[in-house]
């Protein structure tokens, strides 16, 4: 599986931005597909993810309330729409595919890693 994630940017505190993550190559095989973000300095942490089926959505209870992630099964993507975006929200984003979990939020339980969107929210 091979991720290409699109769609960051640059946005003012409170504004949106949506981050797009195309997946190619066994996409059949993934069972959850996750964002996880990474600031300057700390660990790469968790921010949602969704099941293959739509069925399973989890948020960290740092996005909770503010992102949308959502799948699309036929174009194989994967999209996070954020909004009331905060200057903490600036990192870079990276999407996630598991071909075993069908949720997590541990970076371990995921085996393809797309390369990565820089969101920077000035305050």
């Amino acid at each position: 599986v091979q991720l290409q994630a699109s769609g960051g940017g640059l946005v003012q505190a409170g504004g949106s931005l949506s981050l797009s993550c195309a997946a190619s190559g066994r996409t059949v095989s993934w069972q959850a597909m996750a964002w996880f973000r990474q600031a300057p300095g700390k660990e790469r942490e968790f921010a949602a993810v969704i099941s293959r089926s739509g069925g399973t959505i989890i948020y960290s209870d740092s996005v909770k309330g503010r992102f949308t992630i959502s799948r699309d099964i036929a174009k194989n993507t994967v999209s996070l729409q954020m909004s009331s975006l905060k200057p903490e929200d600036t990192a870079v984003y990276y999407c996630a595919a598991s071909l075993r979990f069908t949720f997590s939020a541990r970076v371990r339980d995921f085996d393809y890693w797309g390369q990565g969107t820089q969101v920077t929210v000035s305050s």
